[in-house]
């Protein structure tokens, strides 16, 4: 807020107050804003013609068939709809990819959900010591 501090004679500890807003600092803002805009704005924009190729993918021969693991409440472990074991889950795993990078691959783990938490969690470090670091977990869409 802004004080009138003269004019209009009056008590001199009688100060009124000006509720008028200056708005000529946001004036100025604004103008130097739109300069800076007004010089930018040419250079975000490319000039130069291109003519470019259709960007359409080719679609592999034979995508790379889902890896799913399936962990029953009786925590027995199946990859697809073959039954396996922690301990021999990794090499399973290893025959199932055939010669694809583990690091690369997604595994996909679906669990009932009174499995217990220490046999999922069994798999997951199976998972991560065999070299499969990208799980994706499976639930139930309920509409």
């Amino acid at each position: 807020m802004a004080a009138k501090l003269s004019g209009g004679g009056g008590d001199r500890f009688n100060v009124e107050q000006n509720s008028e807003i200056n708005v000529t600092p946001f004036v100025d803002v604004m103008l130097v804003l739109l300069i800076i805009f007004m010089v930018a704005a040419p250079l975000a924009s490319v000039t130069v013609e291109v003519n470019l190729p259709p960007a359409v993918a080719k679609q592999s021969d034979a995508p790379p068939k889902p890896v799913y693991i399936s962990i029953q409440q009786s925590g027995k472990v199946y990859i697809g709809d073959f039954e396996t074991s922690v301990d021999t889950m990794g090499q399973d795993l290893a025959k199932n990819i055939g010669r694809r990078d583990p690091t690369k691959e997604r595994i996909y783990i679906r669990a009932d959900e009174k499995t217990r938490y220490g046999a999922f969690m069994e798999v997951m470090n199976t998972l991560q010591d065999n070299g499969f670091y990208s799980v994706a977990l499976i639930g139930r869409e309920d509409n």
